[in-house]
């Protein structure tokens, strides 16, 4: 058992005896002997106490402090209730050598005096009557707690990452045919489950205090035509065949459109879901969807937006004017003289003099493999096997900031510039009229018209101005970056590459191999693969 201490009280002094533990048990606390003796009043040398308490780890001790003669103690404990009030530990100090020990009738008693009422543990406190263990917290009451329900969620039956990438094959070359993104959906089929919430119990402290569990969240469907809710309202179901996604927490079912080509005898495309061309996009025709675009042939100097995918099996020939741009990925057997943004990632075969830009990765590791020339910026990082060329084509790679988040802050300091231009123009014209009013010239029915023009204008363009400079702040904050963004490179990197990661770059200067880039203490470093 533990080691514990009790008061003597002899004739004409009184004192402290310290019995050492047993059985492994653990030695005295010097904080529990100072508690208990500033509770009942003791003074004694602390520095000897300090030293009887160390020797009383070996063996029993006897400390006398005091000349004269004390009523005998009896058995007491230190109460204490957590702050939820779910539970009760008690500290027991013995009796001195002449008191009495409690009974578990007066220990019940002074739990009831307290006010617990609830979760005693009589068993505990009949096991402590029969074996004491002093200076020991023992739980002797514990309330019941609540019991938590579970939040409703719904379960979707399809695929809702949009991050899914396409299927390699052995090669190395994209199977355009198994890209795992687009979820086809029949008629009949079950879309989503709704699991209801599951209401908690509530529970009880030690004064029997109602403690009531967490509340629970309850969700319920959000979706668009083509879907069927069940009568018991657990269940969505598709109503044609086509082709479902989640869209920030809605769900779409879309019948796809099917074209062989979009040229003169379709004319530009505009739909709500998804696009599907057999064929081929000719120069200076447009497609837009709501959906996913997929191109089966190539596309040459033509636009090609969507809220979804795009993926062109055969690649694009953007003739410097074709532009790319989607709200998920961008997937293409080569890209070449084109523009393209996604707002997730860029894969393909082969990049060669465009501007790519990617809220994700760019991964350009196929069979060919290669980014020569032009621009290509990826907040998440870039994977290619040959970057530059050996003729030295102006090729520049970035990752680490989303390129959306860089564009927009050059557009905020231009427009803040302008702004603030002018502003500082409107301000002398103000205060030249204020100057005229002052001295008592009357300004004509034209001129007040005029100035109140001018007031209003100003006062919209600080409204701007804080507006622009808020946007400007939070975006600079995001465009921190990923210190873990960087560009692994498989092969060869050739050199007059330029290299940027987040806010620093490097132009490479002599043929490096299968190497990958980081930003390492300021610097962009070249590192193994």
């Amino acid at each position: 058992m533990n080691g514990y201490f009790r008061l003597i009280n002899k004739e004409n002094e009184t004192g402290i005896r310290l019995i050492p533990p047993t059985d492994g048990g653990r030695p005295i606390d010097l904080n529990d002997v100072i508690e208990y003796m500033t509770m009942k009043d003791c003074a004694c040398d602390l520095p000897s106490l300090r030293r009887a308490v160390e020797a009383a780890a070996e063996e029993e001790r006897v400390l006398m402090f005091d000349s004269n003669k004390r009523f005998a103690e009896r058995e007491c404990y230190k109460l204490t209730v957590t702050p939820d009030k779910m539970k009760a530990y008690a500290k027991f100090y013995a009796a001195s050598e002449t008191g009495e020990e409690l009974t578990e009738e007066e220990i019940l008693r002074d739990l009831g005096a307290k006010g617990i009422k609830c979760g005693i543990k009589q068993d505990v406190i009949k096991q402590y009557i029969q074996h004491r263990e002093y200076c020991e917290d023992i739980l002797l009451a514990e309330g019941k707690a609540p019991v938590q329900g579970k939040d409703a969620y719904i379960e979707y039956k399809f695929n809702t990452d949009k991050k899914a990438k396409p299927t390699l094959n052995e090669d190395g070359s994209v199977d355009f045919f198994n890209l795992n993104i687009l979820n086809h959906c029949n008629k009949g089929d079950l879309l989503a489950v709704l699991h209801p919430e599951e209401p908690g119990v509530d529970g009880e402290n030690l004064y029997g205090e109602r403690v009531r569990p967490a509340d629970v969240k309850t969700v319920s469907f959000r979706y668009g035509n083509h879907i069927e809710k069940s009568e018991d309202g657990l269940t969505l179901t598709s109503l044609v065949d086509g082709h479902v996604e989640l869209v920030e927490g809605q769900v779409f079912v879309s019948d796809m459109l099917v074209v062989e080509n979009v040229d003169n005898s379709t004319g530009n495309i505009e739909y709500e879901g998804s696009v599907q061309i057999n064929g081929n996009v000719f120069t200076n025709f447009s497609v837009k969807a709501k959906g996913d675009v997929i191109v089966k042939g190539v596309v040459e100097g033509a636009s090609i937006e969507a809220d979804g995918n795009i993926v062109i099996a055969r690649g694009m020939n953007g003739m410097g004017k074709g532009t790319l741009n989607a709200g998920g990925n961008i997937i293409a057997k080569f890209l070449e003289n084109a523009t393209a943004q996604a707002d997730g990632y860029v894969a393909s075969e082969s990049i060669l003099h465009s501007r790519i830009m990617a809220g994700g990765e760019v991964n350009v590791d196929g069979k060919r493999g290669f980014i020569t020339g032009g621009r290509v910026c990826a907040a998440g990082g870039i994977n290619v096997k040959t970057l530059g060329s050996e003729m030295g084509a102006d090729t520049t790679v970035e990752v680490g900031t989303d390129p959306k988040i860089k564009n927009r802050i050059a557009q905020l300091q231009k427009l803040i510039e302008e702004n603030r231009k002018t502003i500082e123009s409107i301000k002398p014209v103000l205060a030249s009229t204020m100057q005229k009013i002052k001295q008592g010239i009357k300004l004509s029915p034209e001129q007040a018209k005029y100035v109140q023009s001018l007031s209003s204008a100003g006062q919209q363009k600080q409204k701007e101005l804080a507006q622009e400079q808020a946007e400007l702040e939070e975006l600079t904050e995001q465009a921190g970056g990923t210190t873990q963004a960087q560009i692994k490179v498989k092969g060869m990197v050739y050199p007059g590459t330029r290299i940027c990661i987040e806010d620093v770059s490097m132009t490479v200067q002599k043929p490096t191999h299968y190497c990958r880039f980081v930003k390492e203490r300021g610097d962009v470093k070249s590192a193994p693969y």
